[in-house]
Formats: C-alpha cells, sequence, structure tokens
C-alpha cells in the first residue's frame, strides 16, 4: 500500500490542504479574460467561497525559435525560419482538482481558445491551504479591520 501524503493529515486549527494540480499557462494579457472565461465555462476554479480564482503575473516575455515547418514559418510573411522571436507574455496560475477527466476538460477549454496552436502550459502538483474560514473574524490584520481595506482594483 503506498504511503500517505504528510500533507493529508494536516490539520492545524488555521485550516487544512488539499491536493492540486497548478496549472501555469503562457499567454498575452489582453486573452486573460477569454481564458479564464473559456475555463470556468467547464470548471469554476474554487478557492474557499470564491470561484474564478486565478493570479495573472505582470508582463514578462517569451521567446523561441520557430523552424520550417512551424506556424510562425507558415503565416508570416518573409519570416526566415531559425529567426529568434520575442514577444510579451503573461503566465496565468490556476488550481484544479486532482482528476485526469478534469484536467483534460480544461485543458480542451484552454487549446480552444488560446492565440497559439501548441499552448505553453506547465502542470504542476501542488498542495493549496484552506482556511478555518470566518468572515466574521476580528483578527486585525484581516483587510476588514486593519484600516486600509483592499488594495485598488485593477483591470485585465
Amino acid at each position: 500500500m503506498p504511503e500517505q501524503h504528510p500533507l493529508t493529515a494536516y490539520q492545524a486549527t488555521s485550516g487544512h490542504f488539499l491536493p492540486v494540480w497548478t496549472l501555469e499557462i503562457q499567454t498575452v494579457r489582453e486573452d486573460v479574460n477569454r481564458l479564464l472565461d473559456a475555463v470556468v465555462a467547464v470548471y469554476p476554479l474554487h478557492y474557499g467561497r470564491y470561484d474564478r480564482n486565478a493570479s495573472v503575473s505582470a508582463v514578462g516575455c517569451e521567446t523561441a525559435r520557430p523552424r520550417e515547418g512551424s506556424t510562425t514559418a507558415t503565416h508570416v510573411v518573409d519570416f526566415k525560419a531559425g529567426s529568434v522571436e520575442t514577444y510579451p507574455m503573461v503566465e496565468v496560475k490556476l488550481s484544479i482538482e486532482r482528476d485526469v477527466t478534469t484536467l483534460e476538460t480544461v485543458m480542451d477549454a484552454i487549446t480552444a481558445v488560446h492565440h497559439y496552436e501548441e499552448p505553453v502550459v506547465f502542470v504542476r502538483e501542488d498542495w493549496v491551504s484552506r482556511a478555518a474560514y470566518n468572515p466574521d473574524n476580528d483578527n486585525p490584520n484581516r483587510w476588514w479591520n486593519n484600516g486600509r481595506g483592499l488594495p485598488e482594483r485593477v483591470e485585465l
């Protein structure tokens, strides 16, 4: 019988951990909402009492050298195979339950709306925290008690 992971038994007064798969998806910033909407149409991206939960990195860049026969070589006029390309991108990070059927469904949704024919998606086995939830908590560090409130909202 396989040994249980130690986090399976972890139970602090502050909460517990759940096994998840984390997906890190490279995309362009302007496609983030379309990608998240497509995923949420097939999987809610729950995190506690919230859904459509994901994180989006600041804009960075990705680089590649397309070869002969690549989509870039096929569709970009005057492209020379073997030339290095660098483009802006963000990483969208989300977590799903560790279930192959769920992963297949989510990956199909990502691939259907992604701007690349072969999206760059990393899948990692992780554990995610779940708090002993209490929205009326009087902890002075919580945003509703700390005098600062939530940070300013940003638009994706």
